[in-house]
């Protein structure tokens, strides 16, 4: 331990290490439950390349294990410290380098906030989609990590879709530069789409060049009340099968609905079933909700209310985007699943989950990227009793083989971290384990970088 800090204190100031036990310990979790954290040796709060190359080269000469962080807020454990581990937080590294109109480009730096990057760039008259639920404390460098969505991901995209290219420590201090500024390029393999995803197992994300689009109209939204999930699944269809292409098309279960009124007195229909919000940032959304209306309507929609303004779509969002938060306050914990679905399996998804719920006696909220297929089921338990927390867990588990039974994934954005580490080798089977475990030991033969996690 102190040759370690020794040799960190050598290139790095004072004010960027921290060894107070009891605040290296809040730095140890996400936000994930049922993940093991250990007791990190020494935080790292680097402000440049150099620190961090630095860290990555001590880390290295000494064997010690290092996991990169971002805000922590992540939903699978990917940032949780290992015992004995260099933490390496890319938060005081948020700076905004460069907006170019022109390129449509940004270049940051890890620790910028989605949100305030894209306040910044809506200056400039342009756009970045990727709009996580956490998008007012979540860092870029995270959502690359975990290759973040959101709401828009319907029309616009993934986080994936908007990195263009990276620059990345590797684990033996190197400093690698992937992919482009330019609008297109074919040069070699992807490396820049290898690292997002990969939860700081290959490297250390320290600077991303960022694809923009022009700031589309301000958008307009649309509430259909369905007295079933299914009805409001069967709208979801409709909506996607007629080619519509909505900014966003969400959903909230009747829980979810109850919780966000409980916590915030947003005076949602409690009386609903299923609440489906579809948004359209088209030149004219008015004629846009119109149609998908008619097709709510004709799959069984109680009622159907378009917003008449932007401020009441903003307070229709507001309600979708705390939904995770308010399930949280149902219980004393949560699990929050994160599965995707064929969009036409996502009424079947629905439906399971219900009888998963009841099948363990639990209460599980959902919530969704409906127009994606990306359910967020919400395990809510109390964690001091320990038969529910045994039901919980299993019940998790149990999402989990539905969503690949369904010809699912076990994770649509929130990454694999601790919490999916055996489903993982399920979906991706025997030899995609062998090969993704061959890429990891290319990048970082001496298992460095964020061990424990994905494999």
């Amino acid at each position: 331990m102190s040759d370690l800090l020794e040799r960190l204190r050598a290139g790095l100031p004072p004010e960027a290490l921290i060894t107070d036990p009891d605040v290296t310990a809040s730095y140890a979790h996400d936000m994930a439950s049922f993940c093991e954290a250990g007791t990190p040796a020494v935080v790292v709060l680097p402000r440049t390349v150099e620190q961090v190359q630095h860290v990555m080269r001590t880390a290295t000469a000494l064997r010690v294990p290092v996991v990169p962080q971002g805000a922590r807020t992540g939903l699978s454990g990917a940032a949780n410290a290992s015992d004995g581990c260099i933490v390496l937080s890319l938060v005081k590294m948020d700076r905004i380098l460069e907006i170019s109109p022109v390129d449509r480009i940004a270049v940051v730096e890890p620790g910028v906030v989605n949100a305030v990057l894209s306040r910044a760039v809506n200056e400039h008259g342009l756009y970045y989609p990727p709009d996580p639920s956490s998008w007012e404390t979540c860092t870029i460098g995270g959502n690359i990590g975990t290759a973040s969505g959101g709401l828009c991901c319907v029309k616009y995209g993934v986080t994936a879709e908007y990195v263009l290219g990276l620059e990345v420590v590797l684990a033996d201090g190197r400093l690698l530069t992937t992919g482009r500024r330019t609008a297109k390029g074919v040069a070699g393999y992807d490396l820049t789409r290898l690292f997002v995803g990969s939860e700081g197992s290959l490297g250390i994300v320290v600077k991303a060049v960022l694809a923009l689009k022009p700031q589309p109209p301000q958008q307009l939204v649309l509430a259909a009340e369905f007295p079933s999930a299914a009805t409001a699944c069967d709208a979801v269809c409709r909506i996607m099968e007629r080619g519509h292409t909505p900014s966003l098309l969400e959903l909230m279960d009747r829980t979810t609905v109850r919780a966000v009124n409980a916590m915030a007195s947003m005076g949602l229909p409690e009386t609903t079933e299923a609440l489906l919000l579809c948004a359209f940032d088209t030149p004219d959304p008015s004629a846009d909700l119109a149609a998908v209306g008619e097709l709510c309507t004709a799959a069984g929609a109680t009622e159907v209310v378009p917003a008449d303004n932007p401020a009441e779509s903003e307070l229709l969002l507001q309600a979708r985007r705390m939904s995770l938060t308010a399930l949280e306050t149902v219980k004393s914990a949560t699990m929050i699943d994160d599965v995707c679905v064929p969009r036409s399996r996502l009424g079947a998804m629905l439906a399971g989950t219900a009888a998963i719920a009841e099948e363990y006696d639990l209460t599980i909220g959902v919530c969704a990227h409906a127009g994606d297929g990306n359910t967020h089921p919400v395990v809510c338990f109390d964690h001091q009793d320990p038969d529910e927390s045994r039901r919980a867990r299993e019940s998790f588990d149990a999402i989990m083989a539905l969503g690949l039974e369904l010809g699912g994934t076990i994770t649509g954005e929130h990454g694999v971290g601790v919490l999916k580490k055996e489903w993982l080798a399920r979906e991706l089977g025997e030899t995609g384990v062998e090969l993704q475990r061959s890429i990891k030991a290319a990048f970082d033969p001496l298992g460095l970088l964020n061990p424990g996690k994905l494999f």
